[in-house]
């Protein structure tokens, strides 16, 4: 009997868990199944590049897993049973990943021996009011091409705000101002502008805003979303014909869902291996996770976060399958990459816990510097083999045997997310 694995989400940390795994099992032990809301592969750290009109490289998952043995199944997350050891899917999605018509072709039961929870994060509203109903959002494909349609309707002078002083708010401010000049773009940060960044990083990004024409209202909490306007705490108000939230991402909810053990923001708690603390069957990589870094700070959710815990979780599960050694690879940090439009950038190196140094790179060498990191992030998805061994282990710990697979269509918990995103 194959040992069956499932991978939900095919973000960077699902997708590059699943090539992994690949390369490390043997085809006859295991069966690798890999569930995608999408199909295809979406280059999320490039969804401002998308929102401004970028045409980005069409990329099937069908063509990544290509060779792998890994199945891909294009359908939506509904339930996850991790004490029957059972997953629920629902439909095709027809690409979308967005809530919305799911097919005609029901529910079914998907039933694993171990779990990868990679169903990453979205964005997160905040609670604050109205900004569900009036602001855009660029977390996932069809929130960046919604902001890209919006953008095209746009006229010379008018207002787009963008809210949230992060990196994602810093791309997407500058990548906007910079491809519509003609547009008065704000941005509004609830602390001060790139505060955490060295005194060099922090001088270069005034510098940026000042060449752009961008405004940038620091220590502005965003307290409101209008239609036409923004309402910050101090009770000003901003202009705005295109709101872009920005602001922090939350974990998908069917996790808290589940009896997994999981901290306050949804996310799973897992050891250094990325195995649930709760169930040992089930481990958790990229947004979904809650990972202890350096000096016992929780792990950021970001890329730099997603692809390191992908390889050590499928390390982990190929060690544990086939008796070899358990991988104890720490996960730190090194730098943090910004562009700042197409022709400039921001690399602050930071501390192995993230904390700024008095080192940082800037402009065109820098938004070189960051287009090579994504593109090799992409690269690697689409290559997980590259530089392993080329031999596959037997599995020598097989899982007991399971029930039999329940495959007829179920109805969907009544309380179900309708939506799945990956990181």
């Amino acid at each position: 009997m194959q040992h069956r694995i499932i991978v939900l989400g095919a973000g960077y940390a699902g997708a590059s868990a699943a090539g992994r795994l690949a390369r490390r099992l043997h085809r006859d032990d295991v069966s690798l199944t890999l569930v995608s809301a999408e199909p295809d592969f979406v280059e999320r750290v490039r969804n401002h590049e998308l929102a401004t009109g970028r045409e980005l490289p069409h990329r099937p998952l069908t063509d990544l897993l290509a060779g792998t043995g890994v199945e891909l199944k294009v359908a939506r997350v509904t339930a996850v049973d991790v004490d029957r050891k059972v997953v629920t899917v629902t439909g095709d999605t027809g690409g979308t990943g967005d809530s919305g018509d799911i097919g005609d072709s029901g529910a079914e039961e998907l039933a694993y021996d171990t779990l990868v929870y990679a169903l990453g994060s979205r964005w997160n509203d905040r609670g604050v009011p109205g900004a569900a109903e009036h602001a855009y959002e660029i977390a996932g494909r069809a929130g960046a091409l919604r902001v890209r349609d919006r953008l095209a309707g746009l006229t010379a002078g008018q207002p787009v705000v963008v809210v949230g002083g992060g990196l994602t708010g810093l791309e997407a401010a500058t990548e906007i101002a910079e491809s519509r000049p003609d547009l008065d773009v704000t941005l509004a940060a609830s602390d001060g502008l790139g505060d955490w960044l060295s005194p060099k990083g922090r001088a270069h990004l005034r510098a940026v805003f000042a060449r752009l024409g961008i405004t940038a209202r620091e220590n502005a909490k965003v307290t409101a979303v209008e239609e036409g306007r923004v309402v910050t705490a101090d009770g000003t108000v901003l202009p705005s014909a295109l709101t872009v939230w920005t602001a922090g991402f939350a974990v998908h909810p069917i996790a808290r869902a589940t009896t997994l053990e999981v901290g306050d923001t949804g996310q799973i708690v897992v050891d250094g291996t990325m195995r649930s603390v709760s169930h040992p069957d089930v481990y958790a990589v990229g947004d979904a996770a809650l990972v202890q870094g350096p000096g016992d700070k929780p792990l950021r959710m970001s890329c730099a976060t997603g692809t390191p815990t992908a390889w050590q979780a499928a390390d982990a599960i190929a060690a544990r399958l086939t008796g070899g050694k358990l991988p104890h690879v720490p996960l730190r940090y090194f730098n943090q990459c910004v562009s700042l439009g197409r022709k400039d950038g921001l690399i602050q190196y930071v501390t192995a816990d993230d904390r700024a140094v008095n080192a940082a790179l800037t402009g065109r060498f820098a938004a070189l510097y960051k287009e090579l990191i994504c593109k090799g992030a992409a690269w690697g998805v689409a290559h997980p083999t590259v530089g392993l061994p080329s031999r596959r282990r037997r599995i020598t710990h097989p899982a007991p045997a399971q029930p039999a697979t329940a495959t007829a269509p179920a109805p969907a918990p009544a309380s179900a997310p309708a939506s799945e995103t990956a990181a």
